[in-house]
């Protein structure tokens, strides 16, 4: 057989696999990898949270793609030199800016584990898809869910956002519309969140294909809980305009505050409007592993579906999004897409209908669940509960510590574990000025290495925010953040 015009022929060689040549030698590396990521780990608290990336380092980023092999020794030395210090941070206690969980030495692990059996958890049938239905049958356990219910894990919450709408679109204007688009009937729906909802919501919104204009973003109170007040009397406003409301989304842990809408009100509203109640739980969702947090998650049992994050507050590695739907059918039926190629049988390797993709968007998919279970079995939910529970304890001693000190305030009440405070100058009196200000703040703090904290704008007022999300985090971080904004927020004072 000739190779086509202008084709080299194809030549197959043996030693072309990539195994190594000698085991013993990626064993030796392998282990000397795995020492120094627990030493990181171990010894965290000796690193700075965070630290700019020189020059060079970044110019080292831009290289030609390889063409020759290289070294595993001198590659790892490059992970070791010019990306392992210029992490995110969110391993360390002081990191505190964003939701962002810890990760744990027994979720690394996992991981490696996952990445050895290499399992694509699109479908077929082998234990690892029975792993992430473990999973899903204990999440249906946590929220109280039916058993008819279905799960499956996705990349975060912002994708489980956006599942959940294009499941409760599906469930409004039935099948078809995988077919024919949302049409003129579909351009009536509207949705409903609060001001203080993530901007993925938004978001799924447009990619759902209503557009973002469709979604009526309803004031909320001085603690960022939807005002249902008014959210009724907006659906009547938009019912009598000829429009089709079709779904309320909850919040369980807002972006800035930590929030929790009033979620039994909002199931009942939906109930009595025949709406679909989605609830993204981001982080708080898992707040129902603790005893004191989750009375005042009531409501949550009653939601159609629930988005959360188990490398949140789970402290899972990323990434672990998850999406659970009451209706497991109507699940199904939003995604599912047999084809010749993804045959189903009732026996050998092709069997196990039905199958993860059928539940979501993905095909080629990760062993997130693995990580997860290796969490849950290792540490318990009563430990991850007593953890959450911790987390929000420290925020109350942080928030206490702002109270008593005179040059600090706080901006927002304090409802889970994000609090959100200033520093203040006397010669600042001006809003403009106390912004720019506590911005600086932040990004002096950042670049010391000493804690991460982030902004946010509340009333028109920016704020340092910390969130306490981290596992590790104690009492001396956050004095070491407060000591910080204090000598920053002094010296550029004086400045």
């Amino acid at each position: 057989m000739t190779a086509p015009p202008n084709e080299a022929p194809l030549i197959s060689t043996s030693s072309e696999t990539l195994d190594p040549q000698n085991w013993d030698e990626i064993r030796a590396q392998g282990h000397r990898m795995l020492d120094d990521m627990i030493d990181y780990a171990a010894n965290i608290r000796a690193r700075p949270v965070w630290r700019p990336i020189p020059d060079d380092i970044r110019a080292r980023f831009r290289d030609d793609l390889p063409r020759a092999p290289s070294d595993l020794g001198e590659v790892y030395r490059e992970f070791t030199e010019s990306i392992m210090p210029y992490a995110t941070g969110n391993v360390h206690p002081g990191f505190m800016g964003w939701v962002h969980g810890g990760g744990t030495a027994v979720g690394m692990l996992a991981e490696m584990l996952a990445a050895g059996l290499n399992a694509n958890l699109g479908g077929r049938d082998h234990i690892p898809i029975e792993v992430e239905r473990q999973i899903v049958e204990w999440t249906r356990v946590m929220f109280g869910f039916p058993a008819e219910a279905s799960g499956i894990f996705v990349t975060g919450t912002s994708m489980a956002n956006l599942m959940a709408v294009l499941v409760a679109r599906a469930s409004m204007l039935g099948a078809q519309v995988r077919r024919h688009g949302i049409g003129s009937e579909g351009a009536l729906l509207t949705a409903y969140t609060s001001t203080a909802a993530h901007g993925c919501v938004s978001k799924a919104m447009d990619l759902a294909g209503f557009g973002s204009d469709a979604l009526r973003c309803i004031v909320t109170d001085r603690s960022h809980r939807i005002d249902v007040v008014a959210l009724r009397a907006q659906i009547a406003v938009d019912r009598e305009a000829g429009l089709m409301p079709f779904m309320v989304v909850g919040s369980a842990g807002t972006v800035d505050i930590g929030g929790i809408d009033d979620l039994a009100a909002l199931s009942a509203l939906c109930r009595e409007e025949k709406l679909w109640f989605h609830v993204d739980g981001a982080y708080g969702a898992l707040g129902v592993l603790a005893p004191a947090l989750a009375p005042r998650l009531a409501g949550l049992e009653h939601a159609d579906s629930i988005a959360l994050d188990f490398h949140k507050w789970g402290q899972v590695p990323y990434d672990a999004g998850f999406l659970i739907v009451r209706d497991g059918v109507r699940h199904r039926e939003a995604f599912a897409a047999p084809a010749a190629y993804l045959r189903r049988e009732t026996r050998g390797l092709a069997a196990g209908s039905p199958w993860p993709c059928d539940l979501g968007p993905d095909l080629s998919r990760g062993f997130r669940a693995l990580k997860t279970w290796f969490t849950l079995k290792t540490y318990g939910a009563d430990k991850l509960g007593a953890m959450i529970t911790r987390t929000c304890a420290l925020a109350g001693y942080l928030e206490a510590r702002i109270l008593a000190e005179p040059r600090l305030e706080l901006l927002a009440p304090v409802q889970l574990n994000i609090v959100c405070f200033r520093y203040r100058a006397d010669d600042a009196n001006r809003i403009d000025e106390l912004n720019r200000l506590n911005d600086a703040v932040v990004a002096d703090i950042q670049e010391s290495g000493i804690a991460a904290p982030s902004t946010t704008v509340l009333d028109g007022q920016l704020a340092i925010r910390a969130a306490i999300v981290n596992h590790r985090t104690d009492t001396c971080d956050l004095d070491a953040l407060i000591a910080a904004v204090l000598e920053f927020g002094a010296r550029r004072s004086a400045a």
